[in-house]
């Protein structure tokens, strides 16, 4: 995050939170843990499928995108992907 002089990337992270109400808090709050990597961020409830999904624009270095999709990954619901263009 800040200081650091690796080279920074766009990249996109799309998170599926299969039960909102037991991980949104923790999501939300590593998101603003990592906000100034953080470019747009938009996420819908889609109840068809009884999910939200997010999807978050970054603009980071490979080790902070392993770190925040790392955190993201841990929490219990949730599943991650993302790439660097």
């Amino acid at each position: 995050m800040e200081g650091r002089t690796e080279e920074r990337r766009l990249g996109l992270i799309g998170i599926s939170i299969a039960d909102r109400r037991s991980s949104a808090l923790k999501v939300n709050e590593i998101l603003g843990h990592y906000g100034d990597v953080i470019v747009a961020r938009t996420g819908l409830p889609y109840q068809e499928r009884g999910v939200s999904v997010i999807a978050v624009i970054v603009d980071a270095s490979t080790n902070d995108l392993g770190a925040l999709t790392g955190k993201l990954g841990m929490v219990r619901g949730v599943q991650v992907k993302s790439f660097l263009f």
